[in-house]
C-alpha cells in the first residue's frame, strides 16, 4: 500500500471512530457505577445522598468541557427512613426491601401489633366494625390484599379515619417484587401503611412486631444542577434534562441504587453535554439535572416557575429517564408541542436502524418533561421500559449488576442526528 493510500486509510477509520469516540460507552458506565454506588445511599435526602450525587455532577460536567455548571438550590419537605428498619410476623423476621415495605408518608411504628384478616370472600362491612369494636382488636392492624381497599373506598375510608375506629394501621399484601412506588413524602399520615409480600404472610398469622423509624426533613434544601454549552445561536436554546435523585433509604442496611432509575439516563446527559462540548451545537444548549423528581417532579415544577431562559425560547427540551434496559422498541412521550418531532424521530430511526420501533405514548405526570409539556414548551420523554431490568424498578435490585446497556448507545445516535435537522 503506498504512502497516500496509507494516509487515506487512516483518515477513513479516524473518521469511522468518530462516533464510538462521542458515545464513549465505558465513560457512560462508570458515570452509572459511580451514581449506583452506596457512596450515594440512593440519592436520597437522609444521608446527604442527593447533595454529594449533585457535587459529583458538577465536576463530570465540569470534565465534560462544558462552558458553565451551576447550582439552582430549591427547598422540599421529604419523610424518609434511615434508621430502624425491623418487622417480624409471629415472631419470623422479615427483610427490608425485599419482604417488606413502607409506604412513602409513614409514620415511626414500635411495638406489638394484633392482626385483623379482612374476609375478601365473604365481605361484611358491618360483621368487620363490630369486629374492629371489640377490646381485643383495638390498635390492631388491618389485612388484606393492596388492590381490595380499591374496590371498597368509602369503607375503607371510614376504617382508616382515627375518629372512626382506633386501628393501629394498615398492612397490605402485595405480589413479589415488592415496590417502593413512591416518594413524594411531603407529609407524614397519623395512620401506618405497611406492604408485604403474600408469600411471607401466612393467612393465620396473628401478631406483627415492628420496630420502623422515619425522619422528616422540613425546607430540605436540594439543587438542579445545570449545565451550558454556548451555541451559535443565543435566541432560541435546546435542553436535555434527567433526574439524578432516587428513593434513599429504608433502614440502616438498605437503599435503592436506582442504577435505571435514573443514574441511566444523568449519565446520558453528561455524554450529551460532552459530545456538543466538542462539537458546538448550533442553539445555546443545556443539560439539566433534576433533583427531586422521584418526590412529585419538585425540581422540574420549580425550574419551570424560575426558568434560566424564557421558556419560550426552548426550541426542543428532551427528558431522558430509564434507559438501562433492552427492550428493542424505545417508549417516546411528546408533549403537545412537540409531537411534530416524531414522525421525524421514526423516520430517522428507520435510517439508521437504531430500534425495532419507537413506541408512541401519550402525555402522562410521570417524570420531569411534564411540566415543561403543560405549559406548552416542545418536548419529548424516552424511556426504555418492560425489558429484563424492568422488573427491578423501585427495588433494590435495581443496581449496576442488573441495568442493561444496549439502549443508550442507539439513543444517542437518535438524539443527535435529530438535532442536526433543527
Amino acid at each position: 500500500m503506498n504512502k497516500h493510500l496509507f494516509s487515506g486509510f487512516l483518515a477513513l477509520l479516524l473518521l469511522a471512530s468518530l462516533p464510538l469516540s462521542a458515545q464513549d460507552l465505558p465513560r457512560y458506565k462508570r458515570i452509572v457505577r459511580q451514581l449506583s454506588s452506596a457512596k450515594y445511599q440512593g440519592r436520597g435526602y437522609a444521608r446527604e445522598g442527593v447533595r454529594k450525587a449533585g457535587s459529583f455532577l458538577v465536576k463530570e460536567f465540569q470534565k465534560a468541557g462544558v462552558d458553565e455548571v451551576f447550582y439552582q438550590p430549591f427547598t422540599l419537605d421529604i419523610n424518609t427512613f434511615p434508621g430502624n428498619m425491623k418487622l417480624s410476623v409471629d415472631g419470623r423476621k422479615l427483610q427490608a426491601g425485599r419482604d417488606f415495605t413502607v409506604r412513602e408518608y409513614n409514620p415511626a411504628v414500635h411495638g406489638e401489633y394484633n392482626l385483623y384478616h379482612i374476609d375478601t370472600l365473604h365481605y361484611d362491612f358491618q360483621r368487620i366494625k363490630a369486629d374492629l369494636a371489640r377490646p381485643e382488636n383495638q390498635g390492631a392492624f388491618i389485612v388484606c390484599d393492596f388492590w381490595f381497599p380499591y374496590n371498597h373506598r368509602k369503607d375503607f375510608s371510614f376504617l382508616q379515619n382515627p375518629d372512626s375506629t382506633h386501628i393501629g394501621g394498615m398492612l397490605y399484601t402485595w405480589n413479589e417484587p415488592l415496590k417502593f412506588y413512591k416518594a413524594y413524602g411531603e407529609r407524614v399520615m397519623k395512620l401506618p401503611s405497611i406492604w408485604t409480600l403474600a408469600s411471607v404472610l401466612p393467612e393465620d398469622a396473628k401478631t406483627i412486631r415492628a420496630d420502623i423509624d422515619q425522619q422528616f426533613f422540613k425546607d430540605y434544601q436540594t439543587d438542579n444542577v445545570i449545565a451550558k454549552v454556548t451555541g451559535e445561536r443565543h435566541d432560541s436554546c435546546l435542553i436535555f434534562t434527567a433526574h439524578y435523585d432516587h428513593l434513599g433509604n429504608l433502614g440502616k442496611k438498605v437503599y435503592y441504587a436506582g442504577a435505571n432509575d435514573n443514574a441511566s439516563g444523568t449519565a446520558a446527559i453528561v455524554m450529551l453535554a460532552r459530545h456538543y462540548a466538542r462539537q458546538r451545537p448550533k442553539f445555546d444548549t443545556y443539560f439539566i439535572a433534576f433533583s427531586g423528581e422521584d418526590a412529585y417532579l419538585r425540581g422540574s415544577r420549580w425550574y419551570v416557575d424560575h426558568p434560566m431562559v424564557p421558556l419560550s425560547r426552548i426550541k426542543y427540551l428532551f427528558n431522558i429517564d430509564m434507559i438501562g434496559d433492552n427492550n428493542p422498541q424505545l417508549h417516546c412521550e411528546p408533549s403537545e408541542a412537540g409531537a411534530w418531532a416524531f414522525p421525524v424521530l421514526e423516520q430517522l430511526n428507520r435510517q439508521g436502524g437504531y430500534f425495532g420501533g419507537l413506541k408512541l405514548a401519550k402525555l402522562e405526570e410521570k417524570s420531569d418533561h411534564y411540566p415543561f409539556a403543560v405549559r406548552g414548551v416542545p418536548c419529548i420523554f424516552f424511556e426504555n421500559e418492560e425489558g429484563d431490568a424492568f422488573p427491578f424498578y423501585h427495588t433494590p435490585q435495581d443496581t449496576y449488576k442488573t441495568i442493561r446497556f444496549d439502549t443508550y448507545v442507539p439513543l444517542f445516535h437518535l438524539i443527535t442526528d435529530f438535532v442536526k435537522t433543527l
